[in-house]
């Protein structure tokens, strides 16, 4: 009985370690993606396009990166040798 409760005692002080880090940074992500949504509060207001593509080349665009993702992928030969 006395080596699980060393196990234990010596676990629950590894844990009690990294906690103050964690709690540190808690939260942190969630702020951030936060701010990031509120930086232009007017952005849904914008009714100009998007500038740089026009549908047609958009859609091939979008096809041709589903169907990349289709393809299996060529073998990776690392060493020099072929």
């Amino acid at each position: 009985m006395r080596y699980p409760a060393i196990l234990l005692a010596g676990f629950l002080s590894a844990c009690a370690s990294t906690t103050p880090h964690w709690d540190s940074r808690f939260g942190v992500a969630t702020r951030l993606a936060l701010t990031r949504q509120i930086a232009d509060p007017a952005a849904a207001v914008n009714t100009d396009p998007v500038a740089g593509m026009d549908g047609r080349s958009a859609r091939a665009a979008y096809e041709r990166y589903h169907k990349a993702g289709a393809e299996p992928q060529p073998p990776i030969v690392q060493g020099g040798a072929k």
